[in-house]
């Protein structure tokens, strides 16, 4: 492991003071007053801060850690292509850019040829949105009330949560927003003008929220009636995240565009994209092949991280395990929900992506916290703070799982007394 710094406490004060000056002086003040230190060393499913304290890290990077940290495959990948070609010359071919991308239509869902490679999950969707704008020759998008798709200005149109989106009005003009899982609202409001459906399998920052099993298979159908588009977001849920290689096979649907990022760079390297079929392709770059581009998309680096991560979720099994441990963790949280029912109010999720709600934000915030002191870090959804998402590494043990569970039941138990004191006035 490496040194931790001679005062550790004067080097964490040093750099909340810089954060708070220089960087987000209202997220320094949440960081100080959660307890949290500076991040310092990571391995596996584990964070050192810079004081040595050690937390299993079940919040996983908001879903970028799916092989845990510094997975020495990707790492010993990423260094090797250091030494030979880091930037791309964007000019000659680029061998690590075309075999991901050949390596992605194997493994995609439908029929997605063809892939463009950007840098993160809101310039995936940026890139998917154009892509249907551009195929249909239509503007109208119909997307969720609770969805998350990023927060540069296409995504953040796309974006479902106005505390968010209306200091930035006007954004893009043609998006409407209807209840997420409610495939009767989205039928309401599609029509001719419509270009498409960007929609997440499973809405993460919504609060971890899974939809009815004909959801889906509806949008489907609605899209292809209307010969429109459907985009799914799989930013989050793609790559094993909820037992299944991507969020969309829980309904057997083919979706016209996925988007992807988060855990594609193996969490070594940042890396987004969005695919589509031959068809759709065609009429982005049929006639300007330079129509859509990005300077560091597709750039050695981060290719090589995401050949060698999609190399280890296959050989080390990581979609079963995210599956089988998700099942352990699920079970255990949904025992602590029977024993404080009027703390928490359910606990859902697939795989190794789960929401715990809390019947206030109040009560996860401070069970968080009490996590956070026992050495588990966690985190509420963004889009609904009454959820506690947990979506630790794939790479996650039966034993981390354990741990995990009873840091969860000891958290709760304390946070539940400190609220039933401050009601009591005690």
């Amino acid at each position: 492991m490496g040194l931790f710094p001679e005062n550790p406490e004067a080097f964490t004060d040093e750099i909340a003071e810089l954060t708070e000056r220089h960087l987000n002086p209202g997220l320094a003040k949440v960081l100080r007053f959660a307890g949290l230190g500076v991040e310092w060393y990571a391995e596996g499913c584990y964070i050192w801060d810079a004081q040595g304290r050690k937390f299993l890290d079940c919040l996983g990077g908001y879903g970028m850690f799916a092989l845990g940290h510094r997975h020495p495959k990707v790492v010993d990948a990423v260094k090797r292509q250091l030494d030979m070609m880091p930037m791309p010359s964007k000019i000659m071919f680029n061998a690590p850019q075309a075999r991901l991308a050949a390596r992605l239509a194997e493994v995609l869902p439908g029929d997605l040829q063809y892939t463009f490679f950007c840098n993160s999950g809101t310039e995936a969707v940026e890139g998917a949105i154009k892509l249907a704008r551009k195929a249909t020759g239509r503007v109208k998008m119909i997307s969720a009330v609770g969805s998350y798709h990023g927060k540069t200005m296409g995504s953040l149109s796309a974006s479902g949560r106005e505390v968010y989106r209306k200091p930035f009005d006007p954004l893009l003009p043609g998006f409407v927003h209807v209840p997420f899982g409610d495939a009767d609202a989205v039928a309401m409001h599609f029509d001719e003008q419509t270009a498409g459906v960007i929609i997440e399998p499973i809405q993460g920052e919504g609060g971890i929220r899974i939809p009815p099993d004909d959801y889906l298979p509806r949008l489907r159908e609605l899209c292809d009636r209307y010969h429109a588009v459907l985009i799914v977001d799989e930013v989050q849920t793609g790559l094993g995240r909820t037992g299944k290689l991507w969020g969309v096979e829980h309904a057997g649907v083919r979706p016209d565009i996925v988007t992807l990022a988060k855990s594609l760079g193996g969490g070594v390297m940042p890396i987004g994209s969005f695919s589509a079929n031959g068809a759709l392709w065609d009429e982005m770059f049929g006639e300007n092949p330079l129509l859509h581009t990005s300077t560091f998309g597709g750039n050695e680096l981060a290719c090589a991280a995401g050949l060698a991560t999609l190399e280890v979720i296959e050989q080390e099994g990581l979609v079963e395990n995210a599956q089988r441990v998700g099942a352990k963790l699920i079970h255990g949280l949904r025992q602590v929900q029977a024993e404080y029912p009027d703390f928490i109010q359910e606990v859902r999720g697939r795989g190794l992506m789960i929401g715990v709600e809390f019947h206030e934000a109040d009560f996860g915030e401070l069970t968080i916290t009490n996590m956070i002191q026992r050495g588990v870090i966690a985190a509420y959804t963004l889009n609904n703070p009454k959820v506690i998402r947990m979506e630790p590494p794939l790479i996650l043990t039966e034993r981390d799982a354990e741990f995990a569970l009873q840091v969860f039941a000891e958290s709760v138990a304390a946070a539940r007394e400190l609220v039933q004191a401050v009601l009591s006035g005690a």
